[in-house]
């Protein structure tokens, strides 16, 4: 399993699943995607310019609702690494292929945090199971 730590935010990740960051020098904010072989990918996000974590999953909820003709969600709460998080799991089509997706948000020290799991219908069985073991690897620092 690879490593990815960020501001008292790590996760772990497949070997084999490719790293890709990038930066927001406009609000401190950043994300990274990890990206299965085939069809499965992982994001987090910090988005320290979003009010709370709430709000986080608010916009990305009205923002995929507006992306996708065919978007059923379904609101969770739940808690991560012993902290609230608040999202949706959603079902939609692209391309005539069904897509899951998992959306959870989270308060850190450094600001709010987006966490996106997706993956298609033709490789779920084989990365399900990955993505349930990103998710579950998620630590944050509570301390200052």
């Amino acid at each position: 399993m690879s490593l990815f730590e960020r501001d008292g935010i790590q996760i772990r990740y497949p070997d084999n699943w490719q790293l890709e960051t990038a930066d927001d020098p406009d609000n401190g904010g950043w994300t990274m995607t990890v990206t299965s072989p085939k069809t499965a990918f992982f994001m987090m996000s910090l988005q320290p310019e979003a009010q709370d974590s709430g709000d986080l999953s608010d916009q990305t909820l009205d923002l995929m609702k507006s992306e996708y003709k065919e978007f059923d969600a379904e609101e969770v709460m739940e808690s991560l690494c012993g902290l609230p998080a608040i999202g949706f799991n959603a079902d939609f089509l692209t391309l005539d292929t069904l897509i899951s997706c998992q959306v959870r948000c989270l308060n850190t020290l450094a600001g709010p945090l987006l966490l996106m799991a997706q993956v298609s219908e033709y490789d779920r069985a084989e990365n399900d199971p990955a993505l349930r073991g990103i998710f579950a690897s998620l630590n944050v620092d509570a301390d200052e």
